[in-house]
């Protein structure tokens, strides 16, 4: 493979040691994903800035980058949601112990590499002219979003990967990037009529749900879609996308509304067919709904648009004309900095603010620390706020109902009676295994990382065929994988040799790793079926002996609980099962 000579003057050191470091990982991906070549890149999305999400990995890591003058980013970079409104913490209520202090260190040290403090998950949205096609992003909405409504083309990337783009300029040519790997591998029929927003963001999470782990989703699921309607608003396109990518979908195609795929349908081997029907939304929005009083109504995960900032006002305003307002600030709406302008400008934000509503810029509900002292049930309109505010980010029982009934839960306190639900209720359950116990002793051969040298590493393995998510379900502070219906669901990952397809959901599951190994907290060594830029990154940046494409699926040939040798000799790297659990 050859590099462009510019990397080649950044692997050297040439640049200075940060982007010396950023080349190390780009040529460590590349050469996983076996990539043919490397591409210059139009512009970066960096995702992990909130004290809650980055945590200790995050701001460790910026201080190790901090101190070199030629350590900024070469191509226009913009960032992901903070944890706050530095102007509305009184009233956000926010008791995390110096939790703006920190806030403020995250953002200042991404504004020493050079990257534009946009604040927002929703870098498609208004505000950002992008020159060109080709980007690097890793806020999960935004990827899905830009890959299926617009032409600019982006990998699922890590907020790891993608940093290290922008520091250098390049990104591997392999997966989306790749005309041939642009195609549908789920088929999903739509036998209902979908008349709301969050109608369409429970179906994206639907059809991430119930992706098999036995299916051959080597970017994720990338679902082709018949029987939505005609006339889908960009705030509906945005809800479908940023709720799919839930479950890793990095795109998606939509009937009568984006280019067909290259290659005809018929002639797709598909790998799953869903069918959606009234009675699976029913029953979706019946499992979601508040059972207990509700304490906060969140809208605008990601960050809201203008129509759905306007879908909010309009609902209020029949309340507002029967003389009701919202108590005590019951109801946040989360939207940009740019979207805030455009409110203004309308006369939205006015009639939010006069209703009582608490608009909040530069922040998104999964990324806040709550008060827990005065909430501990929210109500959302968005299955993506729903996926991590019930997972260990926050912890907080969620339920789901349309912007009309969310504003009728804020107005009235009283309108769902009973004890506030309790997450054993939460009804996310998970993925189920498809692993079969083997027998006997075998050696299985893969390959490394070109930036890490031999290795051998023993140890009991901890596997599974199910994706881990990092961010939210597994503890940041013990390493205990904490997923209802998980196959690892209360096991620790630390000491392990774990073996897993790839990382799932957010995208700072990087940080995540990486501070539980700074804590010593982490596994011994990781090995991935898939190619994986959320778990990459922090093994290549800290030498965490990694291996990948093994010839047989690690994750069915090893046992959770085998004793395995994990090595690796002149390139080559091995697992070794020394004894069957």
């Amino acid at each position: 493979m050859e590099l462009p000579s510019r990397l080649v003057e950044q692997l050297e050191g040439k640049e200075g040691a940060t982007r010396q470091k950023a080349a190390r990982l780009v040529v460590d991906l590349a050469g996983v994903a076996k990539a043919n070549g490397f591409i210059e890149v139009d512009h970066a999305h960096v995702s992990g800035v909130s004290v809650i999400t980055g945590g200790h990995g995050l701001r460790t890591f910026l201080k190790d980058l901090s101190g070199d003058d030629k350590g900024t980013v070469v191509i226009p970079t913009t960032l992901n949601s903070a944890g706050c409104d530095r102007e509305k913490m009184e009233q956000m209520g926010i008791a995390w112990p110096n939790f703006l202090e920190q806030q403020f260190e995250i953002v200042q040290a991404y504004n020493r590499l050079g990257i534009e403090a946009t604040l927002s998950c929703t870098p498609y949205d208004r505000g950002i002219e992008i020159e060109g096609e080709t980007a690097s992003w890793a806020e999960s909405n935004a990827v899905c979003y830009s890959n299926t409504w617009t032409s600019l083309i982006t990998n699922r990337e890590s907020g790891l990967s993608a940093l290290a783009t922008a520091l250098t300029g390049y990104a591997p040519e392999w997966g989306l990037h790749l005309q041939k790997n642009r195609l549908p591998n789920i088929h999903v029929i739509v036998e209902c009529e979908l008349e709301n927003l969050s109608d369409y963001s429970i179906l994206g999470d639907w059809i991430g749900k119930n992706a098999k782990p036995e299916w051959d989703l080597p970017f994720g699921p990338m679902p082709y879609i018949q029987g939505l309607d005609d006339d889908i608003s960009f705030a509906r396109k945005k809800a479908l996308t940023a709720a799919a990518a839930n479950y890793g979908s990095p795109m998606m195609w939509v009937e009568g509304h984006t280019t067909p795929p290259d290659q005809a349908l018929d002639s797709i081997q598909w790998e799953g067919v869903l069918t959606f029907t009234q009675a699976d939304l029913r029953k979706r929005y019946d499992d979601l709904s508040p059972q207990g009083q509700v304490d906060l109504v969140v809208i605008g995960c990601p960050q809201a648009s203008l129509e759905e900032m306007q879908s909010t006002a309009s609902a209020l305003r029949t309340h507002m004309s029967e003389g009701n307002t919202v108590p005590n600030q019951r109801l946040w709406v989360f939207t940009s900095q740019e979207n805030h302008a455009q409110g203004l400008d309308d006369g939205t934000i006015s009639t939010l603010e006069e209703a009582g509503t608490l608009v909040l810029v530069d922040t998104c509900p999964e990324v806040t620390p709550y008060n827990r002292e005065k909430y501990n049930h929210l109500l959302t309109n968005s299955m993506k706020a729903e996926h991590y505010l019930t997972s260990g980010l926050n912890r907080i029982p969620t339920s789901v109902a349309s912007i009309e009934e969310c504003v009728r839960h804020a107005i009235d306190p009283s309108r769902a009676k009973g004890p506030i639900p309790t997450l054993s209720q939460s009804p996310h359950g998970g993925q189920k295994s498809a692993k079969s116990p083997q027998s006997g002793l075998q050696t299985i051969l893969g390959s490394g990382l070109n930036s890490q040298g031999d290795f051998c590493v023993e140890g009991k393995a901890m596997v599974t065929d199910v994706p881990i998510t990092y961010l939210g379900y597994v503890n940041r502070d013990t390493g205990v994988i904490e997923e209802s219906g998980h196959p690892l669901d209360g096991r620790a990952i630390a000491d392990t040799i774990l073996i897993y397809p790839k990382g799932s959901g957010s995208t700072v599951a990087p940080y995540v790793l990486m501070g539980l190994l700074y804590q010593k907290k982490g596994p011994l060594a990781i090995v991935n079926r898939d190619v994986c830029p959320l778990t990459l990154p922090a093994c290549s940046l800290l030498n965490v002996p990694y291996g990948h494409g093994f010839e047989d699926d690690p994750c069915m040939a090893v046992n959770d609980g085998d004793l395995i040798r994990l090595k690796r000799v002149s390139g080559l790297v091995s697992i070794e099962v020394l004894e069957r659990a």
